[in-house]
């Protein structure tokens, strides 16, 4: 970091790392790394501090799907991630490998490979990071192919079963590049993906 030419004006955004607590900068080119305030040099009157970042675009999608279940039952087919097999697609490749087997919990880890695109298997570990019992849990990426993964689960109960809703922020890397992929494949790839899981769970639950 340096200092920005006098009377320049440079505006930053600060976000939160992924659940982690460290402020990053909105940034230019690659993948974002944290920075610590204590190595941030501190602008003379008139002087701002220059960031040399790239900005990350955040795009979100959001479903919601009405299940012919009872709460009860809704919630524990769903807060275990061990029934996730059950509605991914098939050519995913989707395999766990590490899981302790409980029902979601805060700080829960869940290891998996996953095949999204062409057959390439890729590591993905997701951390629980918070859980309303019956209402709500939110599954966060820690490693995997997304920049950011943050996906929150709700569930309330209705006249007739249960709404389920989810709402999932994602971003990629490489910049540029990866605005491009999610318009060419990633962005069609997760409709596909939760279309699936949507048709998954009609013959699971609404065919009784």
């Amino acid at each position: 970091f340096g200092r920005a030419p006098r009377n320049t004006s440079i505006l930053t955004t600060r976000l939160s790392n992924r659940g982690s607590g460290h402020p990053f900068p909105l940034c230019c080119s690659g993948l974002y790394r944290p920075y610590n305030k204590s190595s941030i040099t501190t602008p003379h009157a008139g002087e701002s501090t220059l960031f040399i970042a790239y900005i990350m675009k955040v795009y979100k999608l959001e479903t919601v799907q009405h299940v012919n279940a009872t709460l009860d039952e809704c919630w524990a087919f769903f807060s275990s991630p061990q029934n996730l097999q059950k509605i991914t697609p098939l050519d995913m490749g989707f395999q766990i490998v590490d899981f302790d087997g409980r029902t979601a919990y805060p700080g829960q880890v869940i290891q998996y490979k996953v095949s999204p695109l062409a057959g390439i298997k890729l590591s993905w570990m997701t951390i629980i990071t918070a859980v309303k019992d019956k209402s709500y849990f939110i599954d966060e990426q820690r490693f995997g192919p997304y920049t950011l993964w943050h996906h929150k689960h709700f569930f309330e109960a209705t006249e007739n079963g249960v709404k389920m809703t989810d709402v999932v922020h994602y971003a990629l890397p490489l910049g540029f590049l990866g605005r491009i992929m999610n318009t060419l494949v990633v962005k069609s790839k997760l409709k596909e993906i939760f279309s699936y899981r949507e048709k998954a769970v009609d013959e699971l639950f609404n065919t009784k």
